[in-house]
């Protein structure tokens, strides 16, 4: 048995959520929110893992620019599950700004906490513009500063020689935050491994990361906060009782991205209906998904296959499920599929 074979057997393979907070035809953005807790209890009693929230900005189609402001309330309505972000996209804050709020949610809800971190402006440039204090000039391309900084604020370590070194402390508990890089480009499997940080690959926006993840185990420097190196991926999960089912409620994830690739605007997530339409009005096959995007789509027994054998190959120790879905509750019912196949409780 290979090591990425023994990492991620199913009797240890974890399970968690990555809500985008999507926004269907015919719903508001507040809609989407209320969905978001409403998933979030019912992945808390499923036996999920984790459940981390989004950020995109300038869409209407994604309802999250905040996730620091969901994730209390989902903590709060919730018990097991960890919280967190997937992810702050840093370069838009100051790194003390989002050490002191995850330091306080870490306060309120002790050792439930998650920090994902990327570097993706999470929007289009006019609304990355938007969201800069300073608009004189193009922000600094530091994140590595950034993060080294945001660290430093959450542990303590800030240098004795560092400027802010006589700032005071963390409002809440960030010795209890668990940092995460995201990411889905070589580059933050690099940051990750050199920090010695839990890693997770978005798959969903760039498949076939496999060599990524295994450039980040071989390079990963231990820390004494992670002794050893954390592999996840972030998988787009369709599920439904049937193949058939599941392939038609994909087709409104499909077309989604296709105008996404296209550079077309696409307000909301279209239904199955209109799905239909589109593909049928391009003499396209239902199926189609763009060039480098790939999704897991079936009955439970087909989704688990296929979940277990990208878990293999990224040699990752736990999966997060991202699922864009017209209907709500199909959403929850994918969801729930998924957990009883894993018997996650």
């Amino acid at each position: 048995m290979s090591a990425a074979t023994a990492i991620s057997s199913s009797s240890s393979l974890r399970i968690s959520v990555l809500d985008q907070a999507p926004v269907s035809e015919g719903m508001s953005s507040a809609q989407a929110l209320r969905n978001s807790l409403d998933l979030a209890v019912l992945a808390d009693r499923l036996g999920y893992y984790r459940y981390w929230v989004a950020e995109h900005h300038g869409t209407q189609s994604l309802a999250c620019a905040s996730p620091e402001v969901l994730i209390g309330p989902i903590a709060a309505a919730t018990s097991r599950l960890r919280v967190g972000s997937g992810g702050v996209m840093l370069p838009h804050y100051s790194p003390l700004k989002v050490a002191e709020s995850f330091s306080m949610l870490s306060g309120l809800y002790p050792d439930r906490i998650d920090l994902g971190l990327g570097r993706a402006p999470g929007s289009d440039s006019l609304t990355a513009s938007a969201l800069q204090r300073d608009r004189r000039q193009r922000p600094q391309d530091d994140f590595p500063e950034q993060l080294n900084e945001l660290l430093a604020y959450l542990w303590g370590e800030l240098p004795a020689d560092h400027p802010f070194v006589r700032l005071p402390a963390m409002p809440g508990s960030p010795e209890l935050i668990q940092p995460w890089m995201l990411g889905s480009s070589p580059q933050s499997g690099v940051w990750a491994a050199e920090l010695g940080m839990p890693y997770m690959f978005a798959d969903f926006i760039q498949a076939a990361g496999e060599t990524v993840a295994a450039r980040y185990r071989r390079d990963f420097v231990p820390s004494p906060h992670w002794p050893q190196a954390r592999q996840g991926v972030a998988l787009q999960v369709i599920c439904a009782e049937t193949d058939e089912e599941a392939k038609l409620l994909a087709t409104s994830y499909g077309m989604r991205l296709i105008h996404m690739h296209s550079g077309r605007r696409l307000d909301k997530i279209p239904s199955v209906e209109t799905a239909l339409r589109f593909f049928e009005e391009h003499d396209l096959p239902s199926s189609t998904l763009p060039s480098g995007r790939r999704a897991v789509i079936g009955s439970p027994a087909r989704v688990r296959e296929q979940i277990e054998t990208l878990a293999q190959a990224y040699g990752a120790d736990e999966i997060m499920i991202v699922s864009i879905i017209y209907d709500h509750e199909a959403r929850k019912r994918s969801y729930e599929l998924i957990a009883g196949e894993f018997a996650l409780v």
